[in-house]
């Protein structure tokens, strides 16, 4: 098309690195429970399968009678071995559940939880079926060995109200510019009515944290060689001077920001395969009311919507369920046509392969991939420059980061400052085109700051005729 093309992964594990959530159709969460660590998951796994031959309607929220068991290896990194041979994958999804995928099969549940306390040991009530989603049962699984019990600890939250006129005032600014010089802050009026519940959800929401997430990948010589390969700067709104990237929307005072991180790359990525010959904007709304896999306002992940919702339901256009930012039952129009996505996974291929050389290459040959990141108070007065938090503000001005949020955007780019050398990503925001550089910001790159290069996604639109 112009030297840039969708790169779809080949009938390989990476093909299968499909992340399932739970909370499908009859069993939705209001929250995230489990915290689970890899290596809680890691080991051999019993399984105990219901009866097939269901479609994706079956309900495994209520009890079921098992059939038959299977025997499952999860070894270091992500393979994943049966009782006969077998060899597949698998991954662990957030602190959440983890999924498994052999001899064409797939398996996933939540890690299970009762009130505060997980028993990673254990699965809540799953799903398995066909990789082509036609033969669904219902499973549940059990770790051989010692149990794994944990009582979970709330989310560390700021409780020091009395800073909470900070956030975006005009004494956050001057400290925020006085103690460094790499960007600048700048008081935001749209902000001022916000409250600390408001600036939470601006930030991701209270069920969008990862108690326990990876870092990026080391660096090999591979992906070295990679970087070597890519151009200095990259821009997919300035790709020989077309712009392939939607514009920037405003979530207001809802945690919805997952949905909007997870349009975007799919917008942006529809662009490119069509050489803007179809230009659509989905609905976040679409997401926060009708999708089992999140939690509306509350938060939610974008491997499980651009990824998981985009292929098992599909994206309606933004006229068919409008922008609202709030919760509520579906409203989206039934007789809206979806429009779906494939192949989504980790960038690197499974949780804790992602690293900056497989994020420059996954958006230079694919296009804009979605990111959770790490999110402090001081990022809402962004105005320029090459963000970066600086931990030194807690000490000195009484300025506390977010409760353990996790705020999605869509990496589009990057670049280097021309005087200095430094690094940075191009990110497209969700805080309106008022905020920032238009709607953008620039973070540091290499050094993953604010966790920004540790969990990546990116999925593939299946080309459809939008109308």
């Amino acid at each position: 098309m112009f030297g840039h093309h969708i790169m779809l992964p080949t009938l390989s594990r990476a093909t299968f690195c499909v992340l399932l959530f739970a909370g499908l159709f009859n069993n939705a969460v209001a929250d995230t429970p489990a915290n689970c660590t890899y290596e809680d998951i890691r080991g051999t796994w019993i399984f105990s399968i219901g009866s097939g031959n269901n479609d994706r309607t079956v309900n495994c929220s209520k009890s079921f009678t098992p059939v038959r068991q299977s025997k499952f290896q999860l070894t270091y990194p992500d393979v994943a071995v049966d009782e006969f041979g077998n060899q597949g994958f698998w991954t662990i999804i957030y602190n959440q559940g983890f999924e498994v995928v052999v001899a064409g099969r797939k398996y996933f549940a939540f890690s299970k939880y009762v009130g505060k306390t997980s028993y990673c040991h254990e699965t809540m009530p799953g799903w398995s079926h066909d990789v082509l989603g036609r033969d669904w049962s219902c499973y549940s699984g059990k770790k051989l060995g010692e149990a794994i019990i944990k009582e979970q600890t709330p989310a560390q939250r700021d409780n020091s109200l009395r800073f909470s006129h900070r956030v975006n005032s005009n004494e956050m600014v001057e400290a925020i510019n006085k103690i460094q010089n790499s960007w600048e802050a700048t008081h935001y009026p749209q902000f001022d009515s916000f409250s600390e519940e408001d600036f939470i959800n601006l930030a991701g929401g209270h069920s969008s944290g990862v108690h326990s997430r990876p870092k990026p990948a080391p660096l090999t010589e591979e992906h070295k060689a990679i970087m070597q390969s890519l151009p200095k700067d990259f821009d997919w709104r300035n790709v020989d001077g077309i712009n392939y990237v939607s514009p920037v929307r405003n979530q207001g005072g809802c945690g919805s920001c997952y949905a909007f991180g997870s349009m975007g790359m799919a917008e942006a990525r529809v662009r490119i395969q069509t050489n803007n010959t179809q230009t659509p904007v989905f609905s976040p709304q679409d997401i926060v009311e009708c999708s089992e896999y999140s939690q509306g306002c509350a938060g939610g992940f974008p491997y499980l919507i651009g990824g998981k919702y985009a292929e098992d339901f599909g994206l309606v256009l933004e006229k068919c369920n409008p922008y609202t930012g709030k919760n509520g039952k579906c409203q989206t129009d039934p007789k809206c046509p979806r429009h779906y996505f494939t192949g989504y996974r980790y960038i690197g291929g499974y949780y804790g392969g992602c690293n900056e050389a497989l994020m420059m290459q996954a958006i230079h040959q694919n296009g804009p991939i979605a990111i959770n990141f790490e999110v402090y108070r001081d990022l809402v007065s962004y105005k320029s420059g090459v963000y970066h938090h600086n931990p030194s503000l807690t000490a000195n001005v009484g300025f506390n980061p977010f409760e353990i949020t996790n705020h999605v955007v869509v990496a589009v780019g990057w670049g280097t400052v021309k005087t200095t050398g430094q690094k940075y990503w191009i990110v497209k925001n969700s805080w309106g085109d008022g905020w920032g550089l238009d709607g953008y910001f620039w973070i540091e790159r290499g050094n993953d700051e604010c966790s920004f290069e540790s969990l990546a996604a990116e999925s593939f639109p299946i080309l459809s005729t939008l109308s």
